[in-house]
């Protein structure tokens, strides 16, 4: 853990942590624990609380939405980490985003302006709210540019947060998170397994440059960002200090494996194509279609920061 963290800064305090089931949330609430602290956890009925059911959090069930859940689970908290989010499938309609998101975000913050201990929100965001940095690198002030429904309501959130906030006197942070890894974490789990192959396919010609950060890490930022003075009001893009490009990390990893790498190139307009009639076809039958305009537009995409 992060030396400018200790026991005193969280030790009894009054936390709740949204999203606390998750890959980051279950991190961060293990690291609370340790520091001492009172740890409340929301989680929806379907959730699997297994890896944390041997430490002293204190459940409350429900969606993260509901505002009566997070009424009972925000009575007398100091401190809220909001992670929660929804996951990118076909399944997820553009309300649950909505819901997730937005409502969630709105709900919390107004609560938490009614709770007189109350010290400080980290709320969630993602560095895809910048979407393309075309003249790389960016930063926290880079135009705002959400490229799905995920990012445009994560934006949403943000900026209704920032203005509330504002208005209110709410103390916060935006935690704007770059690819998070670990492990056993998943979502980058599909560039491992094709960099162990003799081939690796990138579409287009550009560099797709990319931050990691490490969920140690990430989770440390969040900690920070709820003590220090310096961080209120503030949004943070919260990855590893320089990007990689797609074809140097995809060598990185087969070099790890001591395997030679090939990377084959293909045109990315007909991907594009190809992923509009799979959506088109499998979104209304809840079907995850094998190729998303997403998936896609992340080979044409450079997320470089400062």
């Amino acid at each position: 853990m992060n030396s400018n963290i200790s026991v005193e800064d969280y030790k009894d305090r009054q936390i709740l942590v949204t999203g606390a089931t998750g890959y980051t949330g279950s991190y961060l609430v293990k690291k609370l624990v340790a520091l001492g602290a009172n740890v409340r956890a929301l989680a929806r009925p379907s959730s699997d609380r297994s890896k944390l059911k041997s430490l002293p959090v204190k459940w409350y069930i429900g969606q993260v939405y509901d505002r009566e859940v997070l009424k009972e689970a925000m009575n007398g908290v100091e401190y809220v980490f909001h992670v929660a989010a929804a996951f990118r499938e076909a399944k997820i309609s553009d309300q649950q985003y909505e819901l997730v998101h937005v409502d969630s975000t709105k709900h919390i913050a107004e609560l938490a302006t009614s709770e007189p201990r109350f010290k400080r929100l980290i709320h969630t965001s993602t560095m895809g709210v910048h979407g393309h940095i075309k003249n790389p690198p960016g930063s926290e002030v880079s135009p705002y540019a959400p490229g799905d429904e995920y990012q445009r309501t994560k934006l949403k959130a943000e900026l209704w947060l920032h203005d509330y906030a504002k208005a209110n006197k709410l103390p916060y942070t935006v935690i704007r998170p770059t690819a998070i890894f670990g492990p056993a974490e998943t979502r980058l789990f599909k560039i491992f397994k094709m960099a162990s192959q003799p081939f690796f396919l990138i579409l287009g010609g550009g560099k797709c440059l990319y931050h990691l950060i490490h969920v140690d890490d990430l989770t440390d930022a969040f900690l920070l960002a709820g003590i220090k003075d310096s961080a209120l009001g503030e949004a943070f893009i919260v990855g590893n200090e320089e990007s990689i490009a797609l074809e140097d990390f995809a060598r990185f990893i087969a070099a790890g494996l001591g395997r030679k790498l090939r990377i084959i190139r293909l045109p990315v307009a007909p991907f594009f194509i190809l992923a509009d009639c799979c959506e088109f076809i499998c979104k209304p039958m809840g079907i995850e279609p094998p190729i998303y305009r997403r998936r896609v537009a992340f080979y044409t995409k450079d997320r470089s920061f400062d």
